[in-house]
């Protein structure tokens, strides 16, 4: 066992510890005591389900249930036997100081300006939540307009989105108890500070969009789930007025026969017109339809009728649209649909696709802002209302950018940008110099000099070239023994880029070396990237990620023993599926939240919307390739695992803690080895967004103790400790 001999002091005094349990050259810590863990008993069933002649054996199906009582009292004796292991560790209090510590700095959101206000989220600091603030002018003095602490002193109410009307004088905004996915809508008045009677709830996977005239919003939502009810169905676009009860809301939008539609709505910047984006599960095509608002009589239009391509509506002429579509361009170009000739035979190309990966535009002061990718990395660029660049948007380096919020008619824009050393700092655009300004920009307790970022190019297993960034301390020495930290995600159209993270950085304080792949199934190089890694060809977003780590090894960075691989949500199954495919090839693993059960996953609350990145056991070819990475059912007894820290939440209904669950209890069936499988269950939080700082830092802090101690980490840092006499 990897460990520490753990210090006594018998005194009720301030002892500051300096916390430098360093390894020795085989990578072992040496202070820890040793002996094994004692895990909780785990119940087996006699299940087994049958899937096209295939019988598939389910021991932990009762794991699923996570409000039953014995799951219930599972989850409290699994979590005492990670909670003893983790607070062994002497470094963990020192890691959760450096992180309190760094964390201690102003934050800022990029602002929104309405009605001649500007809104914008602030923390400063170690606030649980960000809070909303309200001015009047950039140079005048902000007013606390909704603090989400208001509502749950520990935080754990969060709000999980916000609209401010079009006049500025009135803000929706939407809350979350405990982190769950459904959100109550209320209204604030800016004013008074306020809220209005009206109340808006059983609210998911929907933002607010006001009319012109501020009298109401649409919204989408389902229908009031019933006692037991595990799926989610019917997702409908309703209208709210300001002053009705909800039960009055009618239905704008929906479909009796697609249980598996979404419906989002937008109003066009001139009031004239609701736009609604109609889409199918998490498949990132979608169909789009619209309504006359200044015809109380129109109906809907079908503008686009089918699934075959994305669009994302980005502004109008009066009936001229203009979209982002990946059309005929899998990598993004602008066009314009006239609705009154709305035949693809008449769309007019203003923007054609570029080399890079286009990421969004708006339509600013008439120009078209566009950010794009190119290798995973940050690029804007402006262009005339008839598709004429006119300059590109200079960035500090090597990062991401992202917010431009405006309209049409403003003359300036808000935007962020961020890098792996790089704190976010918001900058203001004017559009008539073409110039860029220091907003906010956040002092963070560091030396961004003291670290280095560079990308490289590897080759997975099909000789696909794959881009991975590298950030670590200045003067790294690649001696194979550095212990490194490869993130990634690789699913689901999503890109993952530079971004400045108080967590890695203290990770690189200690002298690790952190790594991120991007991987096929994400969004880097577009829908032909994105669909490389999905349903038959998943495979290849695990290759890439095993590539990586191949990679790593090879040019010395680090070595198996050294190697440690997190991710969260779709991410967490790319860290379930390379454990149980290459076991050997990694020290420690912590995957967070992951769809661990790729037989199932469609059976619980919206699990069914990824069937288009995964595939469905329901369909023999679908359900041969999942059975043949679902981390699940590949865990091989007597296997030795590297050490793992599972990590869920009891409120994520999105992807249900069951699924965690499960693979934990197999995994601690399994190990053959003495490295420890833990999982670790955060009550009153979700999915992740929407926690509160103070339980960031505690799963942060535990995750980083626990790589200190597997991968035998040297931790620079002093704690003060009181320990009691005894």
């Amino acid at each position: 066992m990897r460990a520490c001999i753990s210090i006594r002091i018998f005194a009720a005094l301030p002892v500051v510890l300096a916390i430098a349990c360093g390894p020795d050259r085989s990578g072992r810590v040496t202070q820890y005591p040793d002996r094994p863990l004692d895990y909780p008993d785990t119940a087996t069933v006699d299940h087994v389900d049958d899937y096209h002649g295939v019988k598939v054996a389910d021991p932990y199906r009762w794991l699923e249930e996570d409000n039953a009582a014995q799951t219930q009292a599972w989850v409290e004796a699994q979590n005492k036997v990670t909670h003893g292991y983790l607070e062994e560790i002497p470094a963990r209090n020192a890691i959760k100081d450096r992180l309190e510590k760094l964390w201690n700095y102003e934050r800022y959101d990029t602002p929104v300006k309405e009605g001649g206000r500007y809104f914008f989220r602030m923390n400063t600091g170690l606030q649980k939540h960000s809070v909303l603030y309200v001015v009047d002018a950039l140079d005048g003095q902000p007013r606390v307009l909704i603090d989400p602490t208001e509502f749950a002193a520990d935080g754990t109410i969060p709000m999980m989105a916000w609209a401010p009307s079009n006049d500025g004088k009135l803000v929706a905004y939407g809350l979350s108890d405990g982190g769950s996915d459904w959100q109550v809508w209320k209204i604030r008045d800016v004013q008074t500070g306020q809220d209005l009677p009206d109340e808006i709830r059983w609210v998911k996977f929907s933002g607010a969009a006001w009319t012109k005239d501020n009298t109401g919003l649409y919204y989408s939502r389902y229908p009031e789930p019933t006692s037991g009810q595990k799926v989610l169905e019917y997702h409908k676009l309703y209208f709210h007025r300001l002053g009705t009860p909800q039960s009055d809301d009618p239905i704008i939008c929906e479909s009796v026969e697609h249980k598996d539609w979404f419906f989002g709505g937008q109003v066009s910047e001139d009031g004239r017109y609701l736009v609604v984006i109609v889409s199918k599960g998490a498949e990132q095509k979608n169909r789009v339809h619209y309504k006359d608002l200044s015809d109380p009589d129109s109906k809907i239009v079908e503008l686009i009728a089918n699934f075959e391509s994305s669009y994302n509506f980005i502004g109008n002429d009066g009936p001229l649209f203009y979209f982002d579509t990946d059309n005929s361009a899998p990598r993004g170009r602008i066009i314009a649909i006239d609705t009154r000739s709305p035949a693809a035979a008449n769309w007019k190309e203003i923007v054609p696709q570029a080399a890079e990966t286009l990421q969004g535009v708006a339509l600013i002061d008439d120009r078209f802002i566009t950010t794009y990718l190119k290798d995973a990395r940050g690029q804007v660029k402006v262009f005339d209302m008839a598709g004429k660049f006119a300059r590109e948007i200079k960035l500090p380096g090597l990062g991401t950018v992202g917010g431009f919020t405006g309209r049409r008619t403003d003359k300036e824009s808000f935007y962020a940008y961020t890098s792996f050393t790089y704190p976010t700092t918001i900058y203001r655009y004017d559009t008539t110099k073409g110039a860029s300004s220091v907003f906010r920009q956040p002092k963070v307790d560091f030396k961004p000099g003291d670290y280095e970022t560079r990308q490289v190019f590897y080759k997975s297993k099909d000789g696909t070239k794959v881009p991975m960034f590298i950030t670590h301390k200045r003067g790294l020495w690649k001696d194979g023994e550095n212990p490194t930290y490869l993130y990634g995600y690789g699913g689901f159209n999503a890109s993952i880029t530079p971004n400045f993270s108080v967590p890695n950085l203290v990770w690189m304080e200690m002298g690790g070396v952190f790594a991120v792949a991007n991987l096929r199934g994400g969004g880097e190089y577009g829908e032909e990237w994105h669909q490389a890694g999905t349903k038959l060809k998943k495979q290849n977003v695990f290759d890439d990620f095993i590539a990586a780590a191949e990679w790593l090894i090879a040019n010395k960075y680090t070595r198996p023993e050294r190697l440690a691989i997190g991710g969260g949500s779709n991410g967490g199954l790319l860290v379930g599926a390379c454990i149980t495919q290459r076991p050997d090839l990694f020290g420690a693993a912590l995957p967070d939240v992951g769809v661990m059960d790729m037989l199932r996953f469609h059976k619980f609350t919206i699990g069914w919307a990824w069937v288009p990145d995964y595939g469905s056991s329901d369909n023999p070819d679908e359900f041969k390739a999942l059975h043949a990475y679902s981390p699940l059912h590949n865990i091989e007894p007597g296997t030795k695992y590297p050490a793992t820290l599972v990590t869920t939440a009891d409120h994520d209904d999105r992807v249900v803690p069951g699924h965690s669950f499960k693979f934990a209890a197999a995994m601690q069936a399994a190990q053959a080895g003495e490295d420890p499988v833990l999982i670790r269950v955060q009550t009153r939080a979700g999915h992740g967004a929407g926690k509160p700082i103070t339980i960031i830092i505690e799963e942060v802090a535990d995750k980083w103790a626990f790589l200190v101690r597997n991968l035998g980490v040297g931790v620079p840092y002093t704690t003060t400790t009181t320990a009691a006499a005894n």
